[in-house]
């Protein structure tokens, strides 16, 4: 067994995996998985830089990291970067803190490789499931980004586009530095708009329409299934693998997109790093669904990390 460490630093989180692998079957066995919120993607859309006061929250949870990492004894790490640090004029900042921190330079793929990391690790412990048909559809939305990958055992087409729940927020939500409380129709239609024209782009690559189950992977996917379910609090266990219909991603969709701050800080499994920006996380989702004609998304916890630390194994 090989213990490797996969970090994935995306637009709006930071995420860590501390696993044993095998090396012949890529099979992992967790030892330590966590999430911080970091808005490392703050004001990136307007701005085009990574704001200092994000780039220290980020280095921060690196130091956390590098102390885990080092106290489980991981042998291999590899750090991914993803939508933001993609976008940034000053990511080589980005680059030397994490470089200096973990000793690692951190990847910046592309939307192609990070669909393919995603593709990996949502479907791997799907083979030989008889109740889901293939091909998948599998969609990761980011805070920056969200891709499409259509695929049975490989990926057969990829695309990423620049609609993620924290991209669509400060594009179309925020009014004079603040989140609108709740978002006006008129808001909630350019964004709605947003999403369609992006949707028209993948659509040109990844054949949608052929896909017969939808995977859903990230936060905003995740923190809907947890609602859906009534959940006291987030339970990975029973959100991995759950599966979310299509009416009920609608009605939360609209209960989010109608609700003040204060009540969607009131859900009992929301983050609070995710109450700002789950409504366009979960608009992102119901127009993929409505596009795609899915009748229902199955949730899975396992995304980009997973496939990062296969990539080790």
């Amino acid at each position: 067994m090989t213990r490797v460490a996969a970090i994935d630093c995306g637009t709006n989180s930071i995420r860590l995996l501390v696993a044993d692998a095998h090396p012949e079957t890529g099979e992992l066995t967790d030892l330590d998985r966590r999430m911080t919120i970091v808005r490392l993607g703050q004001g990136v859309d307007r701005t085009g830089r990574l704001a200092p006061e994000a780039l220290e929250r980020t280095f921060a949870a690196c130091r956390e990291y590098a102390a885990v990492i080092k106290e489980h004894g991981a042998e291999r790490l590899r750090f991914v970067a993803t939508s933001a640090s993609r976008d940034a004029e000053n990511r080589d900042e980005f680059v030397r803190g994490v470089l200096d921190i973990l000793g690692v330079e951190p990847e910046v793929i592309t939307g192609d490789q990070e669909a393919a990391f995603s593709f990996t690790g949502a479907t791997k412990e799907l083979t030989g499931r008889d109740d889901l048909a293939k091909p998948y559809l599998v969609v990761d939305i980011g805070g920056g980004s969200t891709e499409f990958v259509v695929g049975d055992d490989r990926v057969r087409a990829a695309r990423s586009v620049d609609v993620g729940c924290v991209r669509m927020t400060e594009r179309h939500l925020v009014v004079d530095g603040a989140v609108t409380d709740p978002p006006t129709e008129e808001q909630v239609a350019a964004m709605r708009a947003d999403i369609e024209a992006a949707l028209d782009l993948a659509e040109r690559t990844v054949p949608l329409h052929e896909a017969r189950t939808l995977v859903g992977l990230a936060g905003s996917v995740t923190t809907v299934s947890a609602i859906a379910q009534d959940l006291p609090e987030y339970d990975s266990a029973r959100i991995h693998h759950s599966v979310v219909s299509r009416d009920r991603v609608r009605e939360i969709t609209e209960r989010l997109l109608h609700s003040t701050h204060a009540e969607r800080a009131a859900v009992p499994s929301m983050h609070p790093g995710r109450v700002d920006v789950i409504g366009a996380g979960a608009l992102v989702l119901l127009s993929i669904m409505d596009r795609t004609g899915a009748e229902e998304v199955v949730v899975s916890e396992h995304d980009i990390l997973d496939g990062i630390g296969w990539s080790l194994a």
